[in-house]
């Protein structure tokens, strides 16, 4: 067990953020849809205990393993999962507000202050550095960003407006430069490993988390700003849908918990558009998604397990063969 620690994959908070999205859409669908609360409480305690499992589990890694960690860190894929632990804080901050809002504050301070100087460290790496290539741009580098267009919801809520600007810009100029970066490495070189596919999904949270964080910041009020980050995020959400095919040919892995936190983003966006628009239309959208993000999540929740209860999950990657550029290195 202590070896298979080493191996414990940053990358599995993930999995975490899309818990968190379900049980905040489940909250909006109980004053919106009227859905009983015993919903999103019962979701917000697996997600209370899933969270507190993987975050002992990964500090006891950082104690009983420092090297493997830094090794982790030192990936061109795992170092931006880092920020996953911060935006997973972020959204629990964002779940207790209702129930314990001091402890809630904390956690929010606390982790609003991590992701700045995850955002700070990464950003740096990609600066000064002998060992970036286009090739290893990917949609998961996205995810620093995102932690700080979420860092506004709470915020707002916690009554650090200012801040929630700060990290709104922050997140909303960088998503735009790293989205052109990406595009560009996925049209004119070779496509991802299929492993890293699912993240293509990560597209969708920064114009989705972007419209519910800058409509939280408007008082609540719809503007056009608004609408475009709200139609971006439906436009990549359907290109995505699109090419369901090729998702449900990939096999499975734990890069397939990418899918989930975008999803109950968008989820979310489009509850907020239904109770500020008032169309039905949104309201449509909020339903489908909401059941189809649900169902994935348990989906890839027994999935998850099948691997723990095999043994599968915390193992020595397999070597992977290189990419042309890599291999003219």
């Amino acid at each position: 067990m202590t070896s298979r620690l080493a191996f414990f994959p940053v990358a599995l908070f993930g999995s975490m953020m899309g818990w968190s999205g379900l049980t905040l859409a489940f909250y909006a669908a109980h004053d919106l849809l009227g859905l009983t609360p015993l919903v999103y409480q019962t979701l917000l305690v697996i997600t209370l205990v899933f969270f507190s499992v993987l975050l002992i589990t990964y500090l006891a890694k950082i104690i009983k393993h420092p090297t493997a960690v830094k090794n982790e860190f030192d990936n061109p894929i795992a170092l931006h999962f880092f920020p996953t632990i911060s935006i997973g804080l972020l959204l629990i901050s964002l779940l207790l507000q209702h129930f314990v809002p001091q402890i809630a504050e904390g956690i929010w301070l606390f982790a609003a202050a991590m992701q700045l100087v995850l955002t700070i460290v990464i950003m740096n790496n990609w600066i000064h550095h002998e060992k970036w290539e286009v090739v290893h741009a990917t949609p998961a580098w996205f995810i620093p960003v995102v932690g700080n267009i979420v860092a506004p919801m709470g915020a707002v809520a916690f009554g650090y407006t200012e801040l929630g600007w700060f990290f709104f810009s922050i997140g909303i100029t960088f998503w735009l430069v790293l989205k052109a970066i990406v595009l560009y490495r996925l049209v004119f070189h070779p496509f991802l490993q299929p492993q890293l596919v699912p993240t293509l999904f990560i597209f969708i949270a920064p114009p989705a988390m972007g419209f519910l964080s800058y409509v939280a910041l408007n008082n609540y009020a719809l503007d056009n700003f608004s609408h475009v980050l709200y139609y971006a995020a439906l436009f990549i959400t359907l290109l995505l849908f699109a090419q369901g095919r090729r998702f449900m040919l990939l096999p499975f892995a734990i890069s397939w918990w990418a899918y989930t936190f975008p999803l109950a983003a968008m989820t979310n966006a489009s509850f907020m558009m239904y109770e500020l628009h008032g169309s039905v239309w949104f309201g449509y959208i909020s339903a489908l998604l909401i059941a189809f993000t649900a169902a994935l999540i348990l989906h890839l929740t027994l999935k998850t397990l099948v691997l723990i209860k095999n043994q599968q999950l915390c193992v020595a990657p397999k070597p992977t063969q290189s990419t042309p550029n890599e291999q003219s290195n």
